[in-house]
């Protein structure tokens, strides 16, 4: 099983930027689909992106569409998160995920990701 660990969090002002990894180790990295979601407190885990094999189809949930970009390198076992343009909405604990099933409409549900990384804070201040 592939086993994950985010980095790349911190404190940033509004409008700035910042990018996320997650490491992969373990099982071969190239054969899950991967994606990235959110939870700030008191709120529920939201998706934020997903990327499948390849790393030649993405999807972005519309909340951070245009201001955000998935990408993956295999060779390297490492996932990333481009974060531009950032919002205090955007303040939450990041995780990526390990996907369990082939490419397709499950993308976008944490249900079907089986694997998960311990997360990274992202604090947006005004």
């Amino acid at each position: 099983q592939v086993r994950l660990v985010e980095s790349g969090g911190g404190l940033v002002q509004a409008g700035g930027s910042l990018r996320l990894s997650c490491a992969a180790s373990g099982r071969a990295f190239s054969s899950y689909a991967m994606g990235w979601f959110r939870q700030a407190p008191g709120k529920e885990r939201e998706f934020v992106a997903a990327i499948n094999l390849r790393g030649d189809n993405t999807i972005h949930a519309d909340s951070v569409k245009g201001r955000f970009t998935i990408s993956r390198d295999n060779a390297k076992n490492t996932l990333y998160l481009r974060m531009g343009s950032l919002e205090p909405e955007d303040t939450a604990v990041y995780y990526c995920a390990a996907h369990g099933t082939g490419w397709g409409p499950s993308v976008v549900s944490s249900d079907e990701y089986p694997v998960w990384g311990q997360g990274t804070q992202v604090t947006v201040s005004l």
